[in-house]
């Protein structure tokens, strides 16, 4: 099977992974909730890397559709919530290459540094739209007197570092558990011939 086909292949388990992940009810009232699919979505860009993360991202966000997990307002709101907002989320895969590099020389503490990276680089480029989103179009559903902006900033907020925790906290596990799942083993294949291992 050619690498970009198995890429895709991996990319659209991920996602539905991901989705699946959605179902499960971690949500406090109506706006602060932890989003359990980020957390394959980032171990997925940080192993397959960044184009290949946000193209899971967009697919796990166009999942929301078939699946009627989209709160609508309007067109706009819906795009920047859902293929925008997701797509961004791949961004964890910025790291990649630095975290195989790592990895591909036993520098585990410095592969941990990527990983911390990549999961806040992921979960914060998913965020600020979800944050621009409530600014713009959930403004008025504002409580406690806050400003639209102070209350996205709050809400998406917590949502978006409660998520980004869990997902160091797993993906660090992971990493410990078994370093090699981020990289794929064509490419330690290549590392280990090149190094005449």
């Amino acid at each position: 099977m050619n690498r970009e086909l198995k890429v895709w292949i991996e990319g659209t388990i991920i996602a539905a992974l991901a989705m699946a992940l959605s179902f499960i009810p971690i949500q406090i009232g109506v706006s602060f909730s932890i989003s359990l699919g980020q957390i394959p979505l980032t171990v997925f860009a940080l192993r397959r890397g960044w184009k290949a993360g946000v193209m899971s991202g967009l697919l796990w966000g166009l999942l929301h559709f078939p699946t009627s997990q989209v709160y609508y307002l309007s067109v706009i709101q819906v795009l920047i919530e859902y293929p925008i907002a997701f797509t961004f989320g791949g961004l964890a895969g910025l790291y990649a290459m630095k975290l195989r590099k790592a990895t591909l020389e036993g520098d585990y503490k410095k592969g941990r540094s990527y990983i911390l990276a990549g999961s806040f680089a992921g979960g914060l480029a998913r965020y600020f739209w979800h944050f621009i989103a409530g600014v713009v179009f959930w403004g008025s559903f504002a409580m406690w007197g806050f400003s639209p902006f102070l209350y996205s900033l709050v809400m998406n907020g917590l949502s978006g570092l409660g998520t980004i925790l869990v997902t160091i906290v797993v993906a660090l596990l992971i990493y410990q558990k078994s370093p090699e799942l981020f990289i794929p083993k064509e490419i330690r294949r290549e590392y280990h011939l090149e190094k005449g291992k």
